[in-house]
């Protein structure tokens, strides 16, 4: 298909009537709109954080971007981040504009999953956590552990905002004041999932091995330190182009994933950013929860071992 000739903030826009994806009902077109239409709103959640996405090309298999290509113009702001995994340095780029996000855009990066720390930083600016229902388990089943994890946090005095995944789960974001070391936020972190999970065993589980949970809701505390999370306002690669959006505690059991679209969402934010309305002040990490979440294992550490063990099992068994 030719080029449209097209330009927003010069940025050249190409192919805008090709279909997202299988199911998005949308088209190229419908995705700029949308980042165009909440621009501002979203820029603000992604500035200066090294930003991965995750981009379908026609024809291909979605893939997450890190590494900024080499054909990138040159006023894409950027950031370089030493990746200990593949030991080598990843340029990010930095979303910090509109015209940087019309771009993304353009690019067909569709998700944005940016880093937990500002670039250059290494003090996390939230502590979050990721609730998944189990196969074929509601979304309801994810909001009312949300609300344990709201209940361990009012208990010592802390408060978070909410948001849907855009999938099939929930995201707690705790704003921090910016004085915690990734350590300790991934350890309160930790600690919090053990918390809530003591509240009501029988509905949620901190087990990593997917196997053990048994039909619960995954408190999933391992969104610390290098990872990412899908950013709020952000479309997933799901029917319909959800959205991940923010909402309010106490309207969280009367809405469902599916009713936030890159159709939909202008309309219910309007102008405001509920997502910045609803984050409470930058508090201080609670001590109790990072020397407790210092005891408790790293699930992805300790999976690595009880698979290795289990392997070993099966062996000896056969």
């Amino acid at each position: 298909m030719a080029d449209t000739g097209e330009e927003r903030d010069g940025v050249k826009l190409t192919n805008l009537d090709q279909e997202l994806f299988d199911g998005a009902d949308a088209t190229k077109r419908d995705l700029v709109d949308y980042l165009d239409a909440v621009g501002e709103r979203f820029v603000a959640v992604l500035a200066d954080r090294p930003l991965s996405v995750i981009r379908l090309l026609r024809g291909q298999d979605q893939f997450m971007q890190k590494n900024l290509p080499k054909y990138t113009p040159e006023w894409v702001p950027r950031t370089e981040v030493w990746a200990e995994a593949s030991h080598r340095k990843v340029t990010y780029g930095l979303c910090n504009d509109r015209r940087t996000l019309l771009w993304f855009g353009n690019q067909r990066a569709i998700e944005y999953h940016p880093g937990l720390m500002l670039a250059g930083d290494h003090h996390p600016t939230h502590l979050i956590m990721d609730l998944d229902p189990p196969e074929g388990g509601g979304f309801g089943a994810a909001v009312a552990a949300a609300k344990l994890v709201r209940q361990v946090l009012a208990d010592i005095g802390m408060a978070g905002a909410l948001k849907t995944s855009g999938s099939k789960g929930v995201h707690v974001f705790v704003p921090l004041d910016g004085k915690a070391p990734a350590d300790e936020v991934a350890a309160a972190t930790r600690a919090v999932a053990a918390r809530a999970e003591r509240l009501d065993p029988e509905l949620a589980t901190t087990a990593f091995i997917r196997e053990d949970r048994h039909g619960k809701v995954f408190l999933d505390a391992t969104r610390s330190g290098g990872a990412t999370v899908v950013a709020a306002y952000s479309p997933r690669i799901r029917p319909g182009v959800r959205v991940s959006f923010p909402i309010a505690w106490d309207d969280a059991d009367n809405v469902k994933p599916e009713d936030f679209t890159i159709r939909t969402v202008p309309g219910l934010l309007g102008d405001r950013d509920l997502w910045a309305e609803a984050m409470p002040s930058p508090q201080t990490l609670d001590r109790g929860l990072v020397e407790e979440g210092h005891t408790i294992p790293v699930a992805r550490v300790q999976a690595m071992h009880e698979g290795k063990r289990r392997a070993k099992a099966r062996r000896e068994a056969e």
